[in-house]
């Protein structure tokens, strides 16, 4: 039965999270409607999640989010050093090929918006089989040492997360 009322149950809680937040005021009539909506759009969707991925370790996801988090504070600072301190012709940026050992789209798409989300990198695309990234970055002096650690630090992790 809780199976069928909540058949993305991840999906339902940041639904409702989400729905609370575009309120941006707490009342009881809020919370009810960010539940309505936590339980309809999912089952209304569920016919086109054939295949979806499930999240095997809940509590690596959240070990993951607090590094992205602190990629992105991080990120940010150097960003933000680059572009007051360093010249245009002193930037090396490059165009990084990572090759992906995952299969999941869930996964790929998390991989996907964690590079784009941290700054100075962004996914440019994917490739047609789905097996490499292209990401490009604003300044990588060493393009390997960038693919290397989108692999270890992010690809690695997500395939822990997800099945």
């Amino acid at each position: 039965m809780l199976k069928r009322l909540f058949p993305h149950p991840y999906l339902s809680l940041t639904l409702t999270v989400v729905w609370l937040m575009l309120v941006n005021d707490f009342r009881w009539g809020s919370l009810v409607m960010g539940l309505i909506l936590g339980i309809i759009i999912p089952a209304i969707t569920e016919p086109y999640w054939p295949d979806r991925s499930v999240i095997r370790n809940p509590h690596k996801l959240v070990a993951y989010l607090g590094i992205v988090l602190y990629d992105i504070v991080k990120s940010n600072l150097d960003v933000a050093m680059i572009v007051l301190f360093k010249s245009n012709k002193d930037l090396q940026p490059a165009w990084v090929n990572v090759p992906l050992d995952l299969t999941s789209p869930e996964s790929i798409t998390a991989l996907a918006s964690t590079v784009t989300m941290t700054p100075g990198t962004l996914s440019a695309e994917l490739s047609t089989d789905g097996r490499s990234l292209l990401v490009h970055c604003l300044h990588a002096p060493d393009p390997d040492s960038v693919r290397d650690e989108i692999k270890t630090r992010y690809e690695a992790r997500l395939k822990e997360i997800f099945v």
